[in-house]
């Protein structure tokens, strides 16, 4: 039986519209589906950064060792070493000049001709020494007027001199090893010199 052919172009609309509806659905599954793989794909991706092992591999060196530089040690600057002096190298001295020093003044001789008698005393125990330091003045140019023991007490072995003979008095007490000088006392002459020995004279 054969359909009218108003009938025929409905259902040709009909299948058209059906294939339209299924396109567009179909579109729409397409567009969306993309879309959200896209986005996916749009996202930055975030990479992990591995982290340093502590532990480093048997197989070679560190690389956090390798990373860090080594650190230069600056030795502190040294002073350079003085020299020292060895004990047994005593230092130098500097030239010294000796002082001068004055030549000494040598005492006054008095001429034999111009020298005055002298009288020479014994005031010790020892027997004769009057007479044997009488016998030194004599040899050392002295005129020996008198030899006796002298009565008293006198400190020590004495020159007695009369005013004006002090030089002379100090020579003979040279001549006779004599220590001691003296102004000649009231009772002794005036024109000559007296010797007192006493225990002290090792003459």
């Amino acid at each position: 039986m054969s359909r009218p052919k108003g009938d025929q172009g409905q259902v040709l609309s009909s299948l058209v519209a059906v294939v339209a509806v299924v396109a567009v659905v179909g579109g729409l599954l397409v567009l969306f589906g993309t879309r959200g793989h896209d986005s996916s794909a749009d996202e930055p991706k975030t990479t992990s950064t591995p982290k340093p092992s502590a532990k480093p591999s048997s197989g070679g060196p560190s690389t956090v060792g390798a990373s860090v530089p080594p650190r230069k040690t600056t030795a502190a600057p040294t002073s350079e070493p003085t020299a020292v002096p060895t004990p047994t190298d005593p230092p130098a001295e500097p030239p010294t000049t000796a002082p001068t020093q004055p030549p000494a003044t040598r005492p006054t001789t008095i001429p034999a001709t111009e020298r005055p008698a002298a009288e020479v005393y014994n005031n010790t125990p020892r027997k004769g020494l009057a007479d044997q330091v009488a016998g030194r003045a004599r040899q050392a140019g002295w005129t020996v007027s008198g030899v006796d023991n002298w009565h008293g007490k006198i400190v020590e072995s004495t020159v007695y001199y009369p005013p004006g003979m002090v030089q002379a008095a100090n020579q003979l007490a040279r001549d006779l090893g004599v220590a001691r000088t003296k102004p000649a006392l009231d009772n002794m002459k005036k024109d000559r010199l007296t010797v007192i020995l006493t225990a002290d004279y090792t003459g």
